[in-house]
């Protein structure tokens, strides 16, 4: 996996005693950053020749957003690190499995095909006042055939439902 979450991620002592200088001593755009801890790590620990695997039944307690404002914050910070590690990690993609490194590209350029896909859609309304109802059907063609991906990769039917955050 690309991201050990923080509350499920445990590492062996030896392995973290070893990055732990580059780990603290992380910067985006020249200042110290607090942001994506958790996914520069799991990068760190990839580059530096170590597994990370997915534990389906791994159980942890987090404290969650419980409004839209904290949750949009959290949404915002994730993305940050998402876009941020993918450079760190860019030369590692090749070595990884070829679910994982097309999960990298997807997280990226999902966002901006969606960017685009909006404006498009928001351009064809003002121009000819038609309802762009192919925007919204490739959006969630796209976002469907991820989560029936992830779906079967993790045998995990739950997985699925994960579509229904693309609007969010």
């Amino acid at each position: 996996v690309m991201c050990c979450c923080g509350p499920c991620a445990m590492y062996r002592r030896s392995a973290l005693a070893l990055l732990l200088d580059q780990y603290e001593a992380q910067f985006f755009r020249g200042k110290p950053s607090d942001f994506g801890e958790d996914r520069h790590l799991t990068i760190l620990m990839l580059k530096a020749g170590f597994r990370t695997e997915y534990v389906p039944d791994a159980i942890a307690a987090t404290v969650v957003p419980h409004s839209l404002r904290p949750y949009l914050r959290q949404q915002l910070r994730w993305a940050r690190s998402t876009f941020r590690d993918t450079f760190l990690a860019w030369r590692l993609l090749p070595e990884l499995d070829g679910y994982l490194t097309l999960d990298v590209i997807g997280q990226n350029l999902g966002p901006l095909l969606l960017a685009i896909s909006s404006l498009a859609a928001l351009a064809q309304l003002l121009i000819d006042g038609s309802i762009p109802w192919w925007t919204g059907l490739t959006i969630a063609a796209m976002t469907t055939v991820r989560c029936c991906v992830a779906a079967l990769r993790a045998r995990e039917l739950r997985f699925i439902g994960f579509s229904l955050h693309t609007p969010i």
